[in-house]
């Protein structure tokens, strides 16, 4: 099968399902654990938003004109927003700031209607809703305090190695309330009471990835210099191929056109 990728489609169960998407074929991946498979890249990208031909991609698969910016940074209240519609659509909306474990607690921000996709994406094993808003703007502002306390990325390499160690994240919440609680009050004045919803009583989810060996090393494939890569898929993460011959981010290749063939 070929066809241009986007990041793999997840459904949450005990494990996580994984689909490979290659145009309008889907492709099941669970079953193929312990299986060889090979992908091989055939020299075209196009856009994933805007499916234009480009010869390389931001932002996990945008060309650049449709590339998005920083939440944080977001200058639509300014009236001089690029794409004032896209912005309507899509970051005044609800929003979900959030905490999570993934290489270790890390703070996030995501639209509510990609909850648990987005937790799941970041290879995520716990994760815990503390706020909801209602803009993008919003949430960018609240991570940004969150985030002088513990971190807002994901080491990947950690991630990919082992399973993390269980955190209590509702504790780890009640914490990071008070001590940002003078500059949390700052952000609210700033906004209509309803727009910024605390979520006391949410539950911590728990996340189990695809995996029948995590890599003893970490080689990372990258179809630029390397079209073809192949080995036995040993586990799935995040938006990660845990294969015997490296790992491969199906995200991070997003546009790219690829041949899948596997092991019947």
């Amino acid at each position: 099968m070929q066809g241009y990728t986007e990041k793999m489609r997840t459904q949450l169960s005990n494990p996580v399902q994984y689909q490979l998407l290659l145009n309008d074929h889907s492709i099941d991946l669970n079953p193929y654990l312990g299986k060889r498979i090979s992908l091989r890249f055939t020299g075209n990208i196009a856009c994933v938003h805007c499916h234009k031909p480009i010869k390389k991609t931001f932002n996990q698969g945008y060309c650049y004109p449709c590339f998005i910016m920083k939440p944080e940074n977001c200058h639509y209240h300014l009236g001089t927003c690029r794409e004032p519609a896209w912005g309507e659509k899509f970051c005044f909306q609800a929003h979900v700031v959030y905490l999570a474990n993934s290489s270790s607690i890390k703070v996030g921000i995501t639209r509510q209607s990609q909850i648990p996709t987005r937790w799941i994406d970041q290879g995520a094993v716990q994760a815990l809703p503390i706020f909801k808003v209602g803009s993008r703007y919003m949430a960018g502002l609240i991570e940004v305090v969150l985030a002088k306390h513990v971190s807002d990325k994901t080491s990947w390499q950690k991630m990919l190695k082992s399973q993390p160690e269980a955190i209590d994240l509702c504790a780890q919440r009640d914490s990071l309330l008070a001590e940002c609680a003078a500059e949390l009050a700052e952000i609210r004045q700033q906004f209509a009471p309803a727009m910024m919803e605390l979520l006391p009583d949410e539950k911590v989810v728990e996340i189990e990835f695809p995996i029948h060996h995590y890599p003893d090393k970490l080689k990372s494939f990258n179809f630029d210099t390397t079209p073809e890569v192949s080995g036995i898929l040993q586990g799935i993460k995040g938006q990660y191929l845990l294969l015997d011959t490296g790992v491969l981010n199906i995200r991070k290749f997003g546009g790219y056109e690829l041949e899948f063939v596997a092991e019947t």
